[in-house]
């Protein structure tokens, strides 16, 4: 048995299996099988086991870290691990916060880990990752809301693999901006900040959080750091009016965010809130051609879209910029 053979039994023996497919509710009297029965043929994902896959999976166990893409049952982890790229999830796996469509632990969450931030640069530099996601549980037990974790493990990046952009998934920090200034101090290429939901749906969907909030912090970011990119992501299928959709893009848009990410929502257990109905993939292309219309640099719409795919192509735009810069630097001179 070969050594990588050896590592697939060993983890899959201590770790479950990602349920791609939950059991979903049974049908209400009169409710429409679309919903709550066998998810539609563009749902449906098969996971991809590959080398690659069993590699990264024995690298995040050997490095003792946490993938958003494990935690949160993500439906593209197969195709993600696949070509071996990962969102890094620091500042534990359990959360502060019980947010209804999330499948990540809500709890007590132990101390924060001060080594983490180099053992995701490492295992960034094993990876050879050009571009590089980080996220985090929301840790409103700590004072900057673990915001300086974020910040080291940037620069912990950066002397480890000069050259890959990074990309941080960040909780609101409540609100506090010296708190978001550590993490904009070292300048990420790119800042996310997930709105999630149509302001009308906000309490019931992540009800310790306030869609003005995040709105704040997509707009401190770009005054902390005008020349990082902001991103910002948004569920459908929880009950929303196309309508509000449109008006999320304004509010996104009116404070200058550049990114935007539309998926389907999939409950990821009967305890989550339930699928209110699936949009089909044509609707997906109209609201990013809404979006695009916007203003929008770059939008990923679709029924698997989740914040962080595809999120290596999405860096282009900060190669572009660059490079465009260099070339008016150059005809200037």
């Amino acid at each position: 048995m070969s050594v990588l053979d050896k590592a697939k039994m060993k983890i899959t023996q201590q770790i479950d299996p990602v349920p791609l497919e939950p059991t979903p509710n049974p049908p209400a009297q009169g409710e429409s099988g679309l919903t709550r029965g066998r998810r539609p043929e563009w749902l449906r994902v098969k996971l991809n086991q590959n080398d690659d896959y069993w590699r990264l999976k024995q690298l995040m166990r050997d490095k003792t870290l946490h993938t958003v893409c494990e935690e949160a049952l993500c439906p593209n982890l197969g195709e993600c691990w696949g070509r071996g790229t990962a969102t890094f999830l620091l500042l534990g796996d359990i959360c502060t916060r019980s947010c209804r469509f999330c499948n990540v632990k809500t709890g007590r969450p132990l101390p924060l880990d001060e080594e983490e931030p180099l053992r995701v640069a490492q295992s960034v530099r094993e990876m050879n990752l050009r571009h590089a996601v980080l996220t985090s549980v929301d840790r409103d037990d700590q004072p900057d809301g673990g915001a300086h974790i974020f910040a080291n493990a940037i620069r912990e990046i950066r002397r480890l693999q000069p050259g890959c952009t990074v990309e941080v998934l960040i909780p609101d920090f409540e609100g506090d901006r010296d708190a978001l200034a550590l993490v904009m101090d070292a300048h990420p290429e790119i800042l996310n900040h997930n709105t999630e939901t149509v302001p009308r749906l906000s309490k019931r969907v992540r009800p310790q959080a306030r869609p003005e909030r995040s709105l704040a912090v997509l707009r401190m970011a770009k005054e902390l750091d005008p020349q990082a990119l902001t991103k910002s992501g948004v569920m459908v299928g929880l009950g929303e009016r196309w309508d509000e959709l449109l008006q999320v893009m304004d509010d996104l848009r009116g404070v200058a965010v550049d990114i935007l990410t539309i998926g389907q929502y999939l409950q990821p257990t009967r305890h989550h809130l339930p699928i209110e109905r699936y949009y089909d993939p044509a609707e997906f292309e109209q609201l990013a051609e809404a979006a695009y219309a916007r203003g929008f640099q770059w939008v990923e719409s679709g029924p698997l879209v989740r914040s962080s795919y595809h999120a290596d192509g999405q860096a282009r735009i900060v190669t572009r910029r660059i490079e465009d810069d260099a070339r008016f630097t150059r005809a200037t001179q």
